[in-house]
C-alpha cells in the first residue's frame, strides 16, 4: 500500500447521481453513468476531499463510482485502484425498476429490506451480505492501529447501500440496528476515525 503504514480514517464516497438516481430507478449491478447533475457533484465534492490530504483513493469498478474517483483523483494526484468487492448490493430482479414496479410485483418487499437488513430481493442478496464482501476491503486497508495511533487518511468510493452495509458492519453494531442510518445522498460520505482506542463514526452524510 502506498503512502502512511497506518490508517486512521476512512472516508467512504457515495457516487454522483445518475438518471436512474433521478428517477427512483433501483440500480444495483446494472450500470448507468453520472448524469450532468452527478458530474457537477464530483467536481463540487472533489476538493474537499482533498483537503483530506488522503493517501489512497480506491473505487468500485462500477462506472458511477469510477467515473466520481477519476474526478477525486484529479483533485488529490492519486490513481484510484478498482475493487469489485465495492460494488452495489446486488437486488436481483428488481435491478432497473422504479419503486411503484417493485411494489406492484412484490407488495410489501421495499418496506421489507428498508427494515432488515439480512433480507434479500428475489435473486439478489442481502445487505449482510454485501458488507461481508465488502469489509474486507476495509479491513486490509487500516490493519490494526494501535492505541493514541496517528496516521493517514483511505478514500473509498463506493455506493450507498454496500456504504451503509460496510460501515455498521465495520464498527460492529447489531443488524437490527442497521436501518437506523438515514440513506446517504450523492456525493455525501461516511467518515470514519480511529480515535484514542476504537473506530468511531465521526460524520455521516457530510461533502459538498
Amino acid at each position: 500500500m502506498n503512502g502512511p503504514e497506518v490508517i486512521t480514517r476512512v472516508v467512504l464516497l457515495r457516487h454522483g447521481r445518475t438518471t436512474w438516481n433521478a428517477e427512483r430507478r433501483i440500480q444495483g449491478r446494472l450500470d448507468p453513468p453520472l448524469d450532468e447533475a452527478g458530474q457537477a457533484q464530483a467536481q463540487a465534492v472533489a476538493p474537499l476531499v482533498a483537503g483530506l490530504d488522503p493517501a489512497v483513493l480506491v473505487c468500485s469498478d462500477q462506472a458511477r463510482a469510477l467515473q466520481t474517483a477519476l474526478v477525486v483523483g484529479e483533485a488529490t494526484g492519486l490513481e484510484p485502484r478498482k475493487e469489485p468487492r465495492l460494488r452495489e448490493t446486488d437486488v436481483g430482479e428488481w435491478q432497473g425498476l422504479v419503486d411503484t414496479e417493485v411494489e406492484a410485483g412484490w407488495p410489501g418487499g421495499l418496506d421489507r429490506w428498508r427494515d432488515d437488513a439480512a433480507f434479500a430481493p428475489p435473486g439478489g442478496e442481502s445487505r449482510v451480505g454485501a458488507a461481508e464482501r465488502a469489509l474486507p476491503v476495509l479491513h486490509e486497508l487500516v490493519g490494526l492501529p494501535g492505541p493514541g495511533a496517528v496516521g493517514g487518511t483511505a478514500v473509498l468510493v463506493a455506493h450507498g447501500g454496500v456504504i451503509m452495509a460496510t460501515t455498521c458492519a465495520f464498527l460492529g453494531w447489531p443488524v437490527d440496528r442497521w436501518p437506523t442510518l438515514g440513506p446517504l445522498g450523492n456525493c455525501r460520505w461516511s467518515m470514519l476515525e480511529f480515535r484514542i482506542d476504537r473506530w468511531r463514526l465521526v460524520e455521516w452524510g457530510a461533502g459538498a
